[in-house]
């Protein structure tokens, strides 16, 4: 059965100058702008939505390369802390530091008396009057042995297996467990933030898609005019793909707030944290590129949903 002709068979499309493409985009923006500003509260529904959708992995992404920048500041810090006994002998910390200073995997060592520690500490915690109650020193000599760089874990176990065996030594902290543990737990964050971003985008494409559907719905009386008259489906496609920009570019704004308001409501939790291990609080990659990023995203998301949907409506539209 041959096929019915359709309008652009009947009416060839004639070559247009670039002005008029630019003055159609121009045209096909404008309106669609004043869809979304006749439509505020939908609007601002669909944005918090997609907002929502792209925060999460966005703020799991800046958790992550924070990670990797607290365990880059802190590596050259990593090694070990000994703690001597008490009651042990005087000599004994000075002697130990004398060996681990010749060792090749040590960067260099410095050792806190118990007089040193009694002053640092009643010069911090302002109990000078109370420790001279005790009549003796609690306080033991301590050791800061800083490695070098890249110093295999098995070696280090065995650096701190060597340094236990010393009668005089109370305990040895490695320092670089937590270091490992930081690592560990970026790998996971970083594994997560794709899964989470693939999931939400997943589910930004959608709220589009579905708001795309609604708004050719609202046009549809529109479309099949313009089907009649021989317009193609391009033509027809293009104010969604417009109002699809729109919505997430609009997401995308909506979670750089979201962003912005959690990395606030979370900065002094974090600056003690940060704290806690001698470190200062610097955190990296809320800036220009990546609110760009953000936007480009969001634009990507919704133009993909704004095709899908209009797509498999327009295929339903009849050809006469």
């Amino acid at each position: 059965m041959p096929r019915s002709p359709r309008p652009e068979d009947i009416w060839p499309a004639e070559r247009r100058p670039w002005g008029a493409w630019l003055r159609e985009h121009r045209r096909v923006a404008r309106d669609s702008f004043g869809f979304v500003s006749g439509r505020l509260g939908y609007t601002l529904l669909v944005w918090l939505l997609i907002g929502i959708a792209l925060a999460l992995p966005a703020a799991l992404y800046l958790l992550e390369i924070n990670l990797a920048r607290a365990a880059g500041d802190w590596r050259g810090a990593a090694g070990l802390s000994v703690y001597f006994r008490v009651d042990g002998d005087d000599d004994a910390a000075p002697a130990l530091a004398e060996r681990l200073a010749k060792n090749r995997d040590v960067d260099g060592v410095r050792l806190t008396t118990p007089e040193q520690a009694l002053d640092e500490f009643s010069r911090q915690a302002g109990a000078s009057e109370a420790l001279a109650l005790l009549g003796s020193n609690p306080l033991p000599a301590t050791l800061r042995v800083v490695l070098a760089d890249d110093v295999p874990t098995a070696r280090v176990q065995r650096l701190a297996k060597h340094i236990r065996d010393d009668e005089a030594v109370e305990d040895v902290v490695v320092e670089k467990t937590w270091l490992e543990r930081l690592a560990a737990i970026r790998a996971v964050v970083e594994r997560l933030s794709w899964i989470v971003a693939v999931l939400l985008g997943l589910g930004a494409t959608l709220v589009v898609s579905a708001s795309i559907r609604l708004a050719v719905e609202a046009r549809l009386a529109e479309l099949q005019v313009l089907t009649l008259v021989g317009a193609n489906r391009r033509a027809m496609r293009r104010p969604f793909l417009y109002l699809g920009a729109i919505y997430g570019v609009g997401g995308a704004v909506a979670a750089a707030m979201l962003v912005s308001l959690m990395l606030i409501w979370l900065e002094n939790p974090l600056q003690r944290l940060f704290a806690s291990y001698g470190g200062d609080l610097k955190l990296a990659g809320f800036d220009p590129t990546f609110i760009a990023a953000m936007l480009t995203t969001g634009a990507v998301l919704g133009v993909l949903g704004a095709v899908f949907a209009s797509n498999q409506r327009l295929k339903q539209l009849t050809f006469v």
